[in-house]
């Protein structure tokens, strides 16, 4: 993620930010400029500071301090390029049902911030209507006993359903202990879920199974039957050899979901290790010496990724170590790993012609 300033007074700026501590300008993220601006009202719409030709309106979702991002006045849009794709979103009766949506919104936009710099399909239901990308946001459901069953987070042909409790840490940090995971979080759930969705639009329906299958195996095996087999056995003995994850074991789809997940995690934190300048160069350990020196959204490999982000990844765990906390990114990146995201790697880049706008030019440069 990078930094911003903001356009009236200069003082920097971040992702989430609605307004200047210091000067008091409404902010807001502008996706056809892949930046934060300062504006100023002007009758039904905001005027871009930077850029007085352009005006804005904010997304609907911005009434209830949901989200930040904009739409162009002229559009007629009434949600933003990420709050377009929701169809059940969570309760806004209460305080708490509103405070969760925020959590949610919050790793919403910076999913798409990826998938908008990455130039990742991402067509809606009104464009593709059987298989566009589609939220719901699913409240668990109070039985007459009172017990309550849990919704499932999950994947359906571009339909991704997220589990509105996750939102409250105590819920989610239960759930990551009895699931014996290392890691779990809102935006996590996001990228993995929208991995399947990837996997239909580029491998699925490009016809780039044979490659596909080289690498993470054949996904015709019985789905249901590995994933019962994983939950009644356990992932296999020898999985850290060559999966990121005790669950990317299961089948090669979750394999695949689990890799593109860690691709973006990858890249969208050495995005932002490089925004603030961070070095490691730990004396007398010239091996662990790392600074970001490229655009990681324009990498021209996976292996230039993980070289920047072995060293980087091992200090900020250690750094986690040193006040208490579990480690940031307990995975380690086996050879058989690297070779899944640099699959991943190409795949994104043969789909698309990567010419960012003249103001991330600028910002990579």
């Amino acid at each position: 993620m990078r930094l911003y300033t903001c356009d009236h007074c200069g003082l920097t700026a971040h992702f989430d930010n609605r307004s200047c501590v210091n000067c008091g300008h409404r902010l807001g993220f502008v996706p056809e400029t892949m930046a934060i601006h300062a504006f100023e009202e002007e009758g039904d719409a905001w005027r871009v500071i930077a850029r007085p030709e352009q005006r804005v309106r904010f997304c609907a979702n911005a009434d209830l301090d949901i989200c930040n991002w904009t739409v162009p006045a002229e559009s007629g849009a009434v949600y933003c390029e990420a709050c377009r794709h929701n169809r059940l979103v969570p309760n806004i009766e209460t305080p708490e049902g509103i405070e969760r949506w925020r959590r949610i919104g919050q790793a919403q936009r910076h999913l798409f911030y990826s998938f908008l710099r990455l130039k990742l399909p991402r067509p809606d239901r009104v464009e593709d209507p059987q298989g566009g990308l589609v939220f719901d946001f699913l409240e668990d459901t109070v039985n007459p006993d009172g017990s309550v069953t849990p919704a499932m987070t999950g994947h359906d042909e571009g339909l991704i359903a997220i589990r509105v409790a996750e939102a409250d840490d105590v819920t989610r940090e239960a759930a990551r202990t009895e699931m014996n995971e290392h890691y779990r979080t809102l935006l996590g759930h996001f990228r993995h879920e929208s991995g399947h969705f990837i996997w239909n639009r580029l491998v699925r329906d490009r016809n780039r199974f044979e490659p596909f299958r080289a690498v993470f195996g054949d996904e015709r095996e019985d789905y249901a039957a590995a994933l019962q087999r994983h939950y009644d056995n356990g992932a296999r003995a020898d999985w850290q050899s060559d999966f990121i994850s005790a669950y990317a074991s299961v089948h090669p789809w979750e394999d695949f979901a689990e890799c593109f997940a860690h691709y973006l995690h990858i890249v969208d934190t050495l995005e932002t290790a490089r925004a603030y300048g961070l070095a490691i160069d730990p004396k007398g350990h010239d091996e662990m010496a790392t600074e970001v020196t490229f655009n990681p959204y324009a990498a021209r490999s996976a292996q230039q990724l993980v070289d920047a982000w072995v060293p980087l990844s091992v200090a900020l765990n250690s750094i986690h170590r040193s006040m208490g906390q579990p480690d940031l990114y307990p995975f380690v990146l086996s050879p058989a790993v690297v070779g899944k995201l640099e699959f991943i790697h190409k795949l994104i880049y043969d789909a698309k012609s990567f010419d960012p706008p003249a103001s991330e030019k600028k910002a990579s440069e």
